[in-house]
């Protein structure tokens, strides 16, 4: 399916075939098509590049499709690799997280940084926590595959 380009995102490099690799919702995924290109919010002799996810209900493309700037995409990559290696070390403490520090780590950006934290504001942490490392441990070849490529590709840029 091919991705519009009729719309205020302007696609630049695309990858029309998302849904047959979406993970576990591969060969069965509204998300259709991944793409790097003009934001929808550029303001006249402004432009910047975004990440969008483009979703389709299979009569149209849908609103849900989302779009970031890239330092946004980046910064989720952050912290799920933090969260990952957090998680490499969570059977350590009884609840999987210290709940006297539930700071995991605190992530240098641009003169300040990013806390990255268990979120004890939510009343079912324990509960949700748990299923949260379930869950990570299911999808753990599906996510190991896409750091070892990440990886590869940054060690070829020079990272």
């Amino acid at each position: 399916m091919k991705i519009p380009t009729s719309l205020k995102h302007k696609p630049v490099i695309v990858i029309e075939n998302y849904e047959n690799v979406d993970g576990r919702y591969a060969y069965n995924s509204d998300a259709k098509g991944l793409s790097l290109g003009l934001a929808q919010w550029n303001d006249r002799g402004k432009v910047d590049i975004s990440a969008k996810v483009w979703r389709h209900t299979g009569e149209k493309w849908s609103r849900q499709s989302e779009e970031l700037p890239l330092h946004r995409v980046l910064d989720l990559a952050i912290l799920v690799s933090r969260a990952l290696l957090h998680f490499r070390e969570a059977y350590r403490y009884e609840h999987l997280y210290d709940k006297a520090n539930p700071v995991i780590d605190r992530v240098g950006l641009q003169g300040d940084a990013m806390t990255v934290a268990v979120c004890t504001d939510n009343e079912k942490i324990e509960e949700d926590i748990q299923l949260f490392s379930q869950a990570l441990s299911q999808d753990d070849e599906l996510v190991g595959e896409r750091l070892r490529t990440l990886s590869r590709i940054l060690k070829e840029m020079g990272y």
